[in-house]
């Protein structure tokens, strides 16, 4: 198998500097070719040397009709690689890709200028979304003098992919995102109580501050999900999200671990109060946010039954 690393992301977001910067790094060096396949050609060039030094062959792909599982096999045959990098063109979609058998998809890595990515989700969503959904790392540079924004620009990558790690850069280096002040609620309440927006921002900022939540108790409005095959005694209550269009939904809901919870009616709409823990989840392969349902009561669905991280 050959390991394949997809660099993806819009004209002028930073992938050749990416690109250049890995390969020039010690832990990059290796005696087999590397094959480099730019889909889109910017204002920044490879340099020359760094490639032969790095032992990189840059072929260039410029049609999206020309990007196929025969012409990749081709430049294979003809290079040998022990790895294939793609600078991929940020306007074609992943979905109609199809790689040769023996390549291995080993990462995906989408990067973003921060400074037009507002335009880009707000015109081109599909497009965006495409490019995080399957991204195991995400890097949104030149955030320079976006500090009010970016906190917001992280909800919506999470709305799209929960598990993807997030990288805020500006001029110095990387960036912290969204400080306890900047959170819709009090988190010394008690219960935290969790309105329609409120839910949103806990249910994306728990994914990166466990600690904050850890022990507290919250209290939100829920539709009852029961997921097949789920542990006895557990269930989700959460909500139907709008991460990137009126097309696009999602439930967004954690483990609720409730010793009741056969009686509750699928879909049903319930007022809960919960103590989070951080724990291991079978489901979720390692430690997450796992409720502890204090109480549990019938309500009536909310005026809004869709929340929106737009």
């Amino acid at each position: 198998m050959i390991p394949v690393y997809i660099i993806n992301g819009f004209l002028d977001s930073g992938k050749t500097e990416f690109i250049t910067y890995t390969i020039s790094q010690p832990y990059f060096q290796s005696r087999k070719n590397t094959l480099l396949i730019v889909c889109e050609e910017g204002e920044n060039e490879y340099d020359s040397g760094l490639l032969k030094k790095s032992r990189t062959i840059m072929e260039v792909i410029e049609d999206e009709e020309d990007f196929t599982s025969q012409n990749l096999i081709a430049l294979e045959k003809k290079h040998k690689p022990g790895r294939i990098i793609i600078e991929f063109n940020g306007m074609w979609s992943l979905k109609n890709v199809k790689f040769p058998w023996h390549w291995k998809m080993e990462q995906q890595i989408t990067m973003i200028n921060g400074q037009t990515f507002a335009n880009y989700f707000t015109n081109m969503k599909s497009l965006v979304a495409d490019q995080i959904r399957g991204s195991e790392l995400i890097i949104m540079n030149r955030c320079d003098g976006m500090e009010d924004k970016i906190a917001g620009y992280k909800r919506n990558i999470k709305a799209l992919n929960q598990q993807a790690e997030i990288i805020f850069e500006n001029a110095t280096g990387e960036m912290n995102v969204t400080l306890e002040e900047d959170l819709p609620y009090d988190l010394n309440t008690d219960p935290i109580i969790l309105d329609d927006t409120g839910y949103g921002f806990w249910y994306i900022d728990i994914l990166d501050n466990m600690e904050r939540y850890e022990g507290k108790t919250i209290q939100f409005v829920a539709n009852v999900l029961h997921p097949p095959k789920f542990p006895k005694g557990y269930f989700v209550p959460g909500r139907m999200a709008m991460t990137c269009c009126a097309d696009d939904m999602a439930f967004l809901g954690y483990a609720c671990k409730y010793d009741k919870e056969i009686e509750l009616e699928q879909k049903s709409w319930i007022k809960i109060t919960a103590k989070v823990a951080i724990e291991y989840f079978e489901d979720y392969g390692k430690e997450g946010p796992v409720l502890h349902a204090v109480s549990v009561e019938k309500t009536v669905k909310p005026k809004n039954e869709v929340i929106s991280f737009v």
